[in-house]
């Protein structure tokens, strides 16, 4: 009997602990699901037209919770500058803060990012920006790196999800202007998660 209730104690506490990743799982998926559909608006989607119609979804790594890390967010607000693009145009950006975590086994850290004009609109007041490059740029990932959001303000610690880390519409061509990651923001570690690169 002891060993019944044993076996029942255990299952219920696996089942607890997996809860938790079984909830970032959903979120993850229906994020990206977000995504894939406004790539499947032919209307607005990046993709070329050719291949809109066959779309179903954006290749990226398997969901892994390694990449999702708690991050100690540090705030100090510099001067507004303007963020070079892939074309001549240098929209204001400001920094806001540092988020400092452990990736891999290394010591990283990432410098978050306000865009001005987005921050006077309405649906846009909180929202923050985080481009990167890491060490799978030109290979499994595009080589002009990738971008996370975050939602301010930012307390203490920080959920930083690589898993959400998407492409720049430049990455599936046309003529758009995209942020190019700063150079203070490269990662020294491969972040083998979030979305794929276009085309080999």
């Amino acid at each position: 009997m002891r060993t019944v209730i044993l076996f029942a104690f255990l299952g219920l506490h696996g089942f607890v602990a997996a809860q938790p990743d079984a909830k970032w799982l959903e979120r993850l998926e229906h994020y990206w699901a977000e995504i894939d559909s406004a790539y499947r608006d032919t209307l607005h989607s990046p993709l070329p037209k050719e291949e809109r119609v066959h779309f179903t979804n954006l290749p990226r790594f398997a969901a892994d919770k390694a990449y999702c890390v708690t991050a100690r967010y540090e705030p100090g607000a510099g001067e507004v500058f303007g963020m070079k693009t892939s074309t001549e145009r240098e929209p204001k950006y400001q920094r806001v803060g540092t988020l400092h975590f452990t990736l891999d086994g290394a010591e990283e850290q990432l410098t978050v990012y306000r865009n001005i004009d987005l921050s006077r609109l309405d649906g846009y007041r909180n929202y923050l920006f985080v481009p990167f490059t890491d060490l799978t740029n030109g290979e499994s990932t595009y080589g002009g790196g990738r971008y996370l959001d975050l939602e301010g303000p930012l307390g203490e610690t920080v959920e930083l999800d690589f898993n959400r880390a998407y492409n720049p519409y430049c990455a599936y061509g046309g003529h758009y202007s995209c942020p190019i990651p700063p150079e203070e923001n490269h990662l020294e570690v491969a972040v083998r998660a979030g979305v794929l690169k276009h085309h080999d």
